[in-house]
């Protein structure tokens, strides 16, 4: 076991990697016509099209550029001729963790990236025992509050993508076993207490983990990343890696090249924590004003908070987000950019077409279905496979009944308490009513009760449960979205590849 000391980070090695800034790929492979508006210092565009013809048009110069950004002194982040090495940072990568849209983009959009001659790895922490990925035998000891911790790290070799996990007991202890739904506290809407020092020890490990593993998985990469790398840092829980890079790396000489881009797949979850925990953080005073933020709240505490999300706008080298609109709306007032639109204003941000894992998502292939089909075949596919889904959830199988479906964390947001007030209306029609996720405890009883009252049309299943979702996408007849706001929407993009409808409205919402 290899064992790397210093002091704040104990690593000597120098592997770095770096993650270009073509980072939301149209895995949809239908060539989307690209979008650009201009709206309070917005940049939106669809993402390999554009991204692409711009790496064309660079290549003369032997430098591609990828994006503009705006607060940094060379004001771009740049691929070099033969690709870029790309670094994705996220809490969820599924198949091996996920709560919902998080885990399926650091699923899918690397291998499209790789695919596209990129240098790819993505970091996680290792919240089970996943079998498909071996102990790498090295170990780095990193300083969080006021302790030393020693992480390891795990990695596999899948699609093009090294995939390193962060191993340490503060991630599996709490949830082995239970990934699908214990990653960030006890019960959906609580949270770990230790939370800032988990997510705080997992972004220091990141920044380690392509300075230290020399991996040659790859038979047109091997050794070190390098340090000409951007990190792709995704939601709150990695913010703190551009606040790290600048102090702890660049303060030295290291990661001299390295950028950041920040992506917010839901500005509803900030990291908001109380604001004498910034010494907990082990950050210079400077950047206390990234963090500092008064909201009119009393969780976690009264006041002054720490507002991690953000710190990592601020100190990032590039915004972006899942979508053209929903960058839009983040800009557009309070309400939307929920208290941090004055900030993304101020530095800009670059919306992106998500897009989805066409290899999963393909009901041509999909090992979760019976039945095989594509476009030919559709018609004749579809009505076998709702017959298969009644009886998989005990509902009375009859593939003349519109069969209804529902996937999504059950919390306000997804709109699942419309959904279930809506249900005993739906039910007077000759329907039935699929709802698959967990969430809130007291939604989840909503559903269960509305299935004892309603025996013959509706079934809940409050699991993680990967078959059946993509049972449901391709046996329902219609998807149901009921979404107080949805900053792309998978299940949408999901529910069309395999011909279920996405009705614009049901009479109920009218």
């Amino acid at each position: 076991m290899a064992t790397v000391t210093a002091s704040h980070i104990v690593s000597r090695s120098s592997l770095v990697s770096s993650h270009g800034s073509e980072i939301k790929a149209n895995l949809t492979q239908i060539g989307s016509r690209s979008q650009t508006m201009s709206h309070s210092g917005l940049r939106s565009l669809n993402m390999a099209d554009k991204l692409q013809m711009r790496a064309q048009a660079f290549a003369r110069k032997s430098v591609k550029k990828a994006y503009a950004t705006g607060n940094d002194n060379s004001g771009k982040i740049v691929c070099l001729q033969g690709g870029m090495t790309v670094i994705f940072v996220a809490t969820e990568v599924a198949p091996w963790s996920k709560t919902g849209g998080l885990g399926d983009v650091i699923g899918g959009l690397p291998p499209a990236m790789a695919a596209r001659g990129h240098r790819v790895m993505t970091i996680s922490p290792r919240f089970d025992q996943y079998k498909d990925a071996w102990d790498t035998h090295l170990s780095v000891q990193i300083q969080v509050g006021d302790r030393v911790e020693t992480v390891r790290y795990f990695h596999c070799y899948k699609r093009g993508v090294d995939r390193v996990f962060v191993d340490h007991p503060m991630f599996l202890e709490k949830v082995w076993g239970k990934t699908g739904s214990k990653i960030y506290g006890p019960t959906a809407g609580e949270d770990y207490q230790d939370n800032q020092l988990r997510f705080s020890l997992f972004c220091l490990a990141a920044l380690e983990a392509p300075r230290v593993l020399s991996l040659d998985s790859s038979k047109g990469f091997s050794g070190p990343y390098g340090e000409d790398v951007v990190f792709v840092a995704n939601d709150w829980h990695t913010a703190l890696l551009p606040c790290y890079l600048k102090s702890l790396y660049q303060s030295r000489g290291i990661f001299m090249n390295a950028k950041v881009a920040f992506c917010i797949h839901n500005i509803a979850y900030q990291g908001r924590f109380a604001f004498s925990d910034f010494s907990l953080l082990n950050l210079p005073d400077r950047f206390k004003s990234s963090f500092d933020f008064m909201d009119g709240y009393d969780k976690p505490v009264k006041g002054r908070k720490l507002n991690w999300l953000k710190a990592g706008i601020l100190e990032s080298h590039m915004v972006f987000t899942v979508s053209p609109y929903y960058a839009q709306e983040l800009v557009s007032g309070v309400e939307k950019g929920v208290e941090l639109d004055s900030y993304i204003r101020k530095t800009g941000i670059t919306g992106i077409t998500n897009g989805m894992d066409v290899q999963e998502w393909n009901p041509a292939t999909d090992k979760y279905t019976s039945i095989k089909y594509d476009i030919t075949t559709v018609s004749y596919a579809k009505p076998l496979l709702k017959e298969a889904l009644q009886s998989e959830v005990g509902l009375p199988v009859d593939r003349d009944i519109p069969v209804i479906g529902f996937i999504g964390r059950l919390e306000e947001q997804k709109g699942s308490d419309i959904l279930a007030a809506a249900i005993p209306m739906l039910v007077k029609y000759n329907v039935q009513i699929i709802v698959l996720g967990t969430g809130k405890k007291y939604m989840e009883k909503q559903i269960a009760e509305l299935e004892k009252e309603y025996p013959d049309k509706v079934r809940g299943v409050a699991l993680f449960n990967v078959p059946l979702a993509h049972m449901i996408i391709s046996g329902a007849d219609y998807m149901i979205i009921p979404s107080r706001f949805e900053p792309c929407g998978l299940i949408q993009l999901h529910a069309m590849r395999y011909g279920t409808v996405l009705p614009q409205h049901l009479l109920l919402f009218r």
